[in-house]
């Protein structure tokens, strides 16, 4: 059955990155949880579907307080799925988006493209190496170097990152083809950048414990007790984040 050949593929992946991505996990998890403990924040910043990661990891029950979410209309898919594609590819979108986020020195701008070819995230990765925070990529090393950047630079996402994670999705992000369909399915860059996202994250909390620092932790509004102690988190950083 498909579904369980998806699942298997999915899990083929997460073997890969849990091996070849060991290192890159780590160093990402440290960077977020110094960039935490010195009062900085972590940006997270996708065009189409890789918005969505930005949002699984803001406001989250479970998940740290200190991520800012960079979700503009216009390179969501709500508001028209085509206008986001053809907003990504405009250069110079990027950077006049970029120029309205408060990006500081020793922010953490976590990038995610999974073709890592189209001008808006590699300008947002250009203008917070600019400001001096530490960007860190999540993408396809295969699927971008199958193609060639539409960047005035030449130059692909992974190469403006300060620590890479490779997702190991394909070229096209399908993962699964049948005799007789010419196009293959089934896509796996959201569920396995999610769960990159989420481990790091974890391991962020563990390393800011092991330091004798609070992780600032969101609880499940659905539990009693967790607006008070919700508010309080959220008032540390309600000057840099909208909650």
């Amino acid at each position: 059955m498909l579904s369980n050949d998806y699942i298997n593929k999915i899990g083929e992946i997460i073997d890969k990155i849990k091996t070849l991505e060991l290192n890159n996990l780590e160093l990402s998890s440290s960077a977020i949880a110094r960039c935490i403990m010195d009062g900085g924040i972590v940006h997270i910043f996708g065009c189409g579907h890789s918005h969505i990661l930005g949002e699984e990891m803001y406001y989250r029950a479970g998940g740290l307080v200190p991520v800012h979410p960079i979700l503009d209309t216009g390179l969501m898919l709500h508001e028209g799925a085509a206008k986001s594609s053809d907003l990504e590819r405009f250069e110079g979108y990027g950077t006049i988006l970029a120029k309205y986020q408060d990006i500081r020195k020793g922010d953490i701008v976590i990038v995610i493209s999974n073709s890592g070819r189209n001008p808006v995230p590699i300008e947002m990765a250009i203008y917070a190496k600019g400001k001096e925070a530490r960007v860190i990529v999540i993408t396809s090393m295969e699927y971008s170097k199958s193609q060639p950047s539409r960047h005035s630079s030449g130059k692909h996402l992974y190469e403006f990152g300060d620590i890479v994670i490779d997702n190991h999705g394909v070229p096209g992000d399908a993962v699964l083809k049948l005799d007789g369909i010419p196009e293959p399915f089934a896509p796996s860059s959201t569920v396995i950048g999610a769960t990159i996202l989420n481990a790091v994250f974890a391991r962020a909390v563990e390393i800011m414990h092991e330091n004798g620092y609070e992780p600032p932790i969101f609880i499940s509004g659905n539990i009693d007790g967790a607006d008070e102690h919700n508010r309080k988190l959220m008032e540390r950083y309600r000057d840099r984040i909208k909650f």
